[in-house]
């Protein structure tokens, strides 16, 4: 065994002990990414059946529409009938008493003429919006049983390379695990079991802020003590509370707290609110890692944040700077 850090090659199996931490470490890493594309797709498939349903919603109004306009017509050409006032310009002139009398019909013909004219537009109209809303309603169906589909092929596969994962972590030492879970912003914390295994919410304790933790805003002040309180629940790929959590879900289930939807994406999240310096930081402000976005925490003042780390690990503050990746983004939501 080597002390010193090691490269292995792709493909090529670790030699060392070091290069086995290393390379599950960055296994761990793609995990994450793969974790919040499924999170990604999730969300997509949300906004997918929202349409669907709404589609359909309209293709039922526009139908009634045009049911009521249909009806409108039949009660037309029924008054017209039984009225008489199918009569013929002609007609009117030749059946009236008086001067008066054709000048008063004759304007009744016009205007149930022109009433006519209307509603029978108004039924066409009606008509074609049902059609159409029909079309967008059966479009946007199949959309969101292609995008369910693909959901669960990718879920499928998340809970496969899950699976893998955990079975290279187990394989490694307690002091490489630790060394994983450090690399990934876990500081202080021992290693603990994968998340996949039993252990509890939590197998060691969590790190506290260096100070108590006052933020600008109420709304921010809520999301910080929320997620505070979670330190120790454990990282679970694609949880998003109340016992585990992954990044984004963490962040999400805080600021639902504080009356603030978010979607359960890291890379949808780091997009949202207003960008912010690392000097101007506050709390509760979000800082996010890497490029594609693929990591995010709460960040509660002293360059110290709230996050779920990575599997095997626990809810906990750590340094803002204990990635191993500097921060690609700062947002403000609140405050």
């Amino acid at each position: 065994m080597t002390t010193a850090p090691a490269q292995a090659a792709p493909g090529a199996e670790p030699t060392t002990a070091a290069e086995a931490a290393q390379l599950v470490a960055e296994r761990g890493h793609q995990l994450e990414v793969l974790t919040e594309q499924f999170n990604d797709a999730r969300v997509a498939l949300e906004t997918d059946q929202a349409a669907a349903t709404q589609a359909a919603a309209d293709a039922q109004a526009a139908q009634a529409a045009f049911d009521a306009a249909r009806g409108s017509v039949t009660d037309v050409a029924r008054t017209a009938y039984q009225g008489g006032s199918q009569l013929t310009g002609l007609q009117t002139l030749l059946s009236a008493s008086s001067a008066g009398e054709f000048v008063e019909q004759a304007a009744t013909l016009d205007l149930l003429s022109e009433h006519t004219t209307e509603v029978l537009s108004e039924a066409q109209q009606a008509n074609d919006a049902a059609a159409a809303a029909q079309q967008q309603a059966e479009q946007a169906t199949t959309e969101a049983q292609a995008q369910l589909d693909a959901v669960s092929a990718q879920q499928d596969e998340l809970n496969a390379e899950i699976a893998d994962y955990q079975a290279q972590y187990d394989r490694l030492s307690a002091a490489e695990q630790a060394a994983i879970l450090a690399s990934h912003g876990g500081g202080d914390t021992a290693a603990a079991a994968p998340s996949g295994s039993s252990g509890g919410s939590g197998s060691s304790a969590a790190a506290a802020p260096s100070t108590s933790v006052v933020a600008n805003s109420a709304a921010a002040q809520t999301a910080v003590d929320t997620a505070l309180a979670q330190r120790g629940d454990p990282y679970v790929w694609a949880a998003s509370g109340p016992n585990s959590f992954d990044c984004s879900g963490l962040v999400q289930y805080a600021y639902a707290a504080a009356g603030i939807s978010l979607p359960h994406s890291s890379r949808a999240q780091a997009s949202m609110g207003q960008a912010v310096s690392r000097a101007d930081l506050q709390p509760g402000d979000l800082v996010a890692y890497y490029s594609p976005v693929s990591h995010i925490g709460i960040y509660i003042g002293n360059g110290q944040m709230v996050h779920a780390p990575t599997s095997g690990d626990v809810v906990k503050v750590a340094s803002i700077d204990a990635m191993g990746s500097s921060p690609t983004a700062y947002r403000r939501l609140a405050g």
